[in-house]
This record gives C-alpha cells, sequence and structure tokens, in this order.
C-alpha cells in the first residue's frame, strides 16, 4: 500500500482541558519508562509529576493551565502521540506546531532529543509561569462560516498602534491573539464589540507570549539553555515565519536562536506556517497530535483563506472532513484511530 504523505503539527498552550484528564494514561502505556523519566525530572525540580497531575480525580482549572505544569504535560502528551503514528501507513514529510508547540515539533524533528525537548519546555513553562508578565485575550476577524470579514483583520491589528503595551502574540488561523500588559489589554478588551456569544476572550494562566514583554524571560532561557542541545533537523520544520529548516542544511545556533530569541518576543504568524507548509509539501494529509482538538478550527481557518482543494468555508471543510478527512486529529478517538 502506497504510503501518505503527512504534515505533522503540534498543539501549543490550551490544549489539555477538562475532556483531556487522562489523556497520557488512556492512550500511553507503552510510553512508560519514557513518561516515568519525565516524571523524575520534575519531582526531582520539586514539581508534581506529569503521572500525578494527569489522574487526579477532578480538574483544576488553576493548577493545570498553569505554565509550568500545562506545558510538560501538553510536551508529553503531543511527543507519545508522534511516536504512536503508523509509519507504514504515513510518510511524514514535514513537521510544524503552534506557539509554544514549536518546542515540541523541535523534538519531532529530532532537533532536540526526547528528554531534551522536555527539559526546554519545563523550562519555558517554568519561567513564564513565575514571572507571569503580562497575558492574551483572543478575537476573531472571520465570521461564523469562517470566511474573513472584509477589512477586519487591519481595524485589530490597528489597534496595536493606537494601545499603548498591546501587541500582536498569534495570526492564528482566523483569529488574533493579542499580547499585553494589564491595563492594555483591558483597554483593548473594553473597546472590542462582543460577538458570537463569546469573544473576546481572555486566556487563563496565558503570560503575554510572542512579545517584546517576554525579553527577560529570553534572557534567561538562553543562560540555561545552551546551544549543545540543539541538533541538525531529521525532518524539515515549519518555524513561526512559515521559514522551512531543513535536514542537514540548518545552522544548529541559528535554531537555538531563534528559538529561544525571536520565537520569545516576536510575533507567531500561524497561518504563515501552515500556508508555507501546504505549498512547500502538498501533504495528503494534516495530522495534529493531542491533547485536545482546538486547533483543528485554525487549521481550517487556514485550508479556507488558501482555497486549499476547493475548500472555501466551514460547510466545506465539515463535508470534506465526512467524506474523506484531510485533517486528522489525534484529540478525536475515531481520528486517531486511523493515524496509529
Amino acid at each position: 500500500m502506497k504510503r501518505l504523505s503527512a504534515l505533522v503539527i503540534c498543539p501549543g498552550r490550551g490544549t489539555y482541558n477538562r475532556q483531556e484528564l487522562g489523556y497520557l494514561a488512556k492512550n500511553h502505556h507503552q510510553q512508560q519508562s519514557m513518561l516515568s523519566g519525565f516524571d523524575k525530572c520534575r519531582i526531582a525540580l520539586g514539581q508534581p509529576s506529569l503521572t500525578q497531575l494527569d489522574s487526579t480525580t477532578t480538574y483544576s482549572t488553576n493548577r493545570l493551565t498553569r505554565g509550568d505544569n500545562a506545558s510538560s504535560l501538553i510536551y508529553a502528551c503531543a511527543y507519545a502521540d508522534f511516536l504512536s503514528i503508523n509509519h507504514d501507513k504515513f510518510d511524514i514529510v514535514g513537521v510544524a506546531g503552534n506557539s509554544m508547540g514549536w518546542y515540541i515539533a523541535l523534538a519531532c524533528a529530532g532537533v532536540l532529543e526526547a528528554n531534551h525537548g522536555f527539559k526546554v519546555v519545563n523550562t519555558m513553562g517554568t519561567l513564564m509561569q513565575e514571572a507571569l508578565i503580562g497575558g492574551q485575550l483572543l478575537y476573531p476577524y472571520v465570521d461564523e462560516n469562517w470566511i474573513e470579514i472584509p477589512r477586519k483583520r487591519n481595524e485589530l491589528m490597528a489597534l496595536t498602534d493606537r494601545i499603548s503595551g498591546l501587541y500582536l502574540s498569534i495570526n492564528l488561523g482566523g483569529m488574533i491573539v493579542f499580547a499585553g500588559t494589564e491595563k492594555a489589554l483591558k483597554t483593548c478588551e473594553q473597546g472590542l464589540e462582543p460577538i458570537q456569544g463569546k469573544f473576546p476572550i481572555r486566556l487563563h494562566n496565558h503570560a503575554a507570549f510572542h512579545s517584546p514583554l517576554q525579553q527577560p524571560i529570553s534572557v534567561i532561557a538562553k543562560e540555561q539553555l545552551h546551544p549543545p542541545l540543539f541538533q541538525q533537523p531529521k525532518l524539515p520544520l515549519i518555524d513561526g515565519r512559515g521559514h522551512v529548516w531543513l535536514p542537514k542544511a540548518s545552522d544548529q545556533a541559528d535554531l537555538w536562536d531563534y528559538t529561544l530569541g525571536h520565537q520569545v518576543v516576536a510575533p507567531f504568524d500561524f497561518h504563515a506556517t501552515v500556508r508555507s507548509a501546504l505549498r512547500e509539501f502538498a501533504p495528503d494529509n494534516i495530522i495534529v497530535l493531542g491533547p485536545g482538538q482546538s486547533l483543528g478550527g485554525a487549521i481550517a481557518q487556514c485550508l479556507i483563506a488558501e482555497n486549499w482543494q476547493g475548500i472555501h468555508s466551514k460547510k466545506d471543510f465539515i463535508d470534506r472532513q465526512a467524506e474523506q478527512p484531510f485533517l486528522l486529529s489525534m484529540g478525536i478517538d475515531e481520528q486517531r484511530a486511523v493515524v496509529i
């Protein structure tokens, strides 16, 4: 049987929620040795083990969305999912990630060994949580059918010029993620029209990722995480600018500098990531690693914006998924079964 080409996309923060509680125990008994190693690292740092967090009986938003806990949980779930992909069925042609998912992508692509990837994620999550500089706010520039509203994105971006301390954090499919100081976010929130029954949304326990406010974190991270951790990628990597890092042709020092520099303090353009990957590799499928399935909507909005394979609206995407799924989310049991 001919293998299908697949782009793998790694999730960012905010994907381990109430319904994902127990994800590691449910899906990854076979990775127990690796997970035990992660647990030992956290226990040595005085942090609760991933097993303890994943097996708690009651979901605690305050505890499980903290950067020092959520980041490592998501890394372990996603990386173990990556190891579960059926390579007899899928030929992985590229790896990308959203925001924190870039660190996971580094491990999946072989730039970071599994334990080094865990170290990077746990360190960055802990540094972010300890400082908790600023926050994030989410607002769409597409309508309920995921079609871009004319001039809406430009209107939203203009707020970053008018409000001091407000920045573009992530261009997330059809949504803008703002980063900013508490004062800037409140001003922004008050000026946005409530729409679709839920926006604007403040992201709980999220710092002002991908903004100049994180410069102190970048400095500390470079002091704690050194260039020798980074190796040549074994798979093509697409970063938050849409740049492709190729195996045997990437400068490890540049990868280290981008990861702990630009990736921390400058906007992350997830749309550019997906667009570049689609055009460069034209995959038969996109595989989204778990936990969760919230990233699927953002990817679908990117597909719509690119008019990919005749997908022009939310309805087109839903119809395509029902007929012959292009996007396979490992956080959805039925689609996970196809991937593993």
